[in-house]
This record gives structure tokens, sequence and C-alpha cells, in this order.
């Protein structure tokens, strides 16, 4: 029989612990309840936090479960299947919006484009899977720093370059445009990354209710947004439905 690495299988004992319950454990807890010296426990976390997957409140000194177990969590759930779970989805979201439908996800620090449907019409245009797009300032983004913990803090502690004369780039002034992401479930994009063209983007959920990808649409501003630069309703609730069928793809019963 193989032998077992005594260090991992205590750390594995760790995060089992404190995925356990709702509350933060204190390091006299934790070293308690797995019947380890103190010494050995503040070891293990302090390795553990150092990779993320324990954190600390710093007003109390108790620990809890860390963002970095959500990007090991959510890759299991491959790239591949999400995008052909949203392949109907989203040719019908570009066919009824008139506008190209992007899918991403996060990559890197950014938004990855995974898949790509052009604007039904006969204009000239260049695929863009694969494409990198910022966290920051792009309507896929924003939804994935909304929702996503890992997306967050990438997105905050990034250098956020100013695209255009409207992108954000100060922490409060993101935080603020997240805070009304979550407030009614979409993001908007309004040349903030590429002068005349807007975007809007929902969040998509898996079967644990996981925030694994974001889908929208990108057009001209004179047809996403209406005279008064507000964007259109016909359009979010085109965005919105395509992201709750999707998400009702993924076993997810959020929608």
């Amino acid at each position: 029989m193989a032998r077992t690495i005594q260090s991992l299988e205590r750390a594995a004992a760790v995060l089992r612990l404190l995925a356990g319950g709702e509350r933060r454990l204190g390091l006299s807890e934790i070293a308690s309840a797995l019947q380890l010296a103190k010494g050995t426990a503040h070891g293990l976390i302090r390795t553990l936090q150092q990779e993320g997957f324990v954190e600390q409140d710093e007003a109390t000194g108790r620990y809890t479960l860390g963002a970095e177990l959500l990007r090991l969590g959510n890759s299991y759930l491959d790239v591949h299947e999400l995008r052909a779970r949203a392949l109907v989805w989203t040719d019908d979201l570009a066919r009824s919006s008139g506008e190209s439908a992007y899918l991403g996800v996060l990559h890197q620090q950014g938004v990855l484009v995974v898949h790509h449907v052009f604007r039904p019409d006969d204009s000239r245009q260049v695929l863009e899977v694969g494409a990198m797009q910022p966290l920051h300032s792009t309507a896929l983004g924003k939804v994935l720093a909304a929702y996503d913990p890992v997306a967050h803090s990438e997105a905050m502690e990034a250098d956020r370059e100013a695209y255009t004369e409207r992108t954000t780039v100060t922490a409060r002034g993101l935080e603020s445009a997240l805070e009304l992401t979550r407030a009614r479930g979409w993001a908007a994009d309004v040349e903030e990354t590429w002068e005349g063209l807007a975007s809007l983007a929902a969040p998509i959920h898996d079967r644990r209710r996981m925030p694994v990808g974001a889908v929208g649409i990108t057009g001209a501003v004179e047809r996403v947004c209406d005279p008064a630069g507000a964007l259109r309703p016909s359009l979010v609730a085109a965005v919105r439905g395509c992201a709750r069928a999707v998400s009702r793809d993924l076993g997810s019963g959020r929608f």
C-alpha cells in the first residue's frame, strides 16, 4: 500500500474543518478539533493562507476558506462543456438582438472569449475567439468581477488602464459599478473600452450556483442604447434570458 504524506492529510483536514461550518474558526479551535499542536496547526494554516486556500479576518484573527478554492472548484467545469451548452442560446441571442454575441470566462487576470457569434448581417467581421478582454471596463469583465471573488480580487488589484475618457480606473468607482451589477443582475460598457461601441452582459451559474462565465452582446452605441443613452430594455432582457437558459442547462436552480 502506498504511503500517504502526513502534511497533505493534515492540510486537507484543515480545509474540511473550515468547510464544515458556517462560522470562522480561531487557531486554538482548529488545533483542538484536529488534535494538533498549536504550532503545527499554525504552520499548516500559514501555508494554506499564502496559497490563497485560507483567509484570515483582520478584525478577529479567525480563519475561513479562501477564494482560490473557488478557482479550483470551477476548473472541473470544462470550458468546452460550457461552450457546448451555450452554442444554441448564443446563436439565438445574436439573431434576436441583431448584435454580436460573446461567451467569456476568467483567465489570467482577464476575460477569455471562448465563443463568438457574428452579428447577423452582411458586414465584414473578425472572429474573436481566444481574445482577451479587461475585467474592469468590459461588460463581460464586470460581470465576472461582480460575482466571482477571484475575479473581483484581480480586478481591484490590477493596474486599470484608461482605454477611453469614460473608463473607470479608481477602486471606488469600480466597486460602485460592481455593486450596481450585482443589484440589477447585468453589467454595461458604454464606450468604456472601445469608442462608439456598447456592450452588456449577464452571469452564467452552474449547478452549485457558482459563477462560471458571462454572456453578452456588443454593438454600435446608437443600436444598443436608446436616444437618452440608456441600454435598450429589450436587449437587456435578451441577454439575461440567454444567461438564464445556459445556467439552467448547466443544472442551476437559481433562475
